[in-house]
């Protein structure tokens, strides 16, 4: 698979596509409904950006930390 660029995001970022299964984007787009996503991208792109920090070495900020839980809240994630 190639890593080709085919776009750009709202802030000039460099993206590239990827493949996810319909009915998974479908459940994405109905939960992320009135919740500040503009679309499906910017939530995968939000949830990958958030695993891959927490993968890292580096602890999450208290503002950061506070930041993810209230997005994760405001679409049902978390309680």
């Amino acid at each position: 698979m190639s890593d080709e660029v085919f776009d750009s995001n709202r802030d000039g970022e460099k993206c590239v596509r990827i493949s996810i299964p319909e009915v998974v984007y479908d459940r994405i787009k109905q939960r992320i409904k009135n919740t500040g996503f503009e679309n499906v991208s910017d939530f995968v792109t939000f949830v990958l950006r958030v695993i891959e920090d927490s993968t890292s070495n580096e602890p999450f900020s208290d503002e950061d930390e506070k930041k993810i839980k209230e997005r994760l809240r405001s679409i049902g994630y978390i309680d």
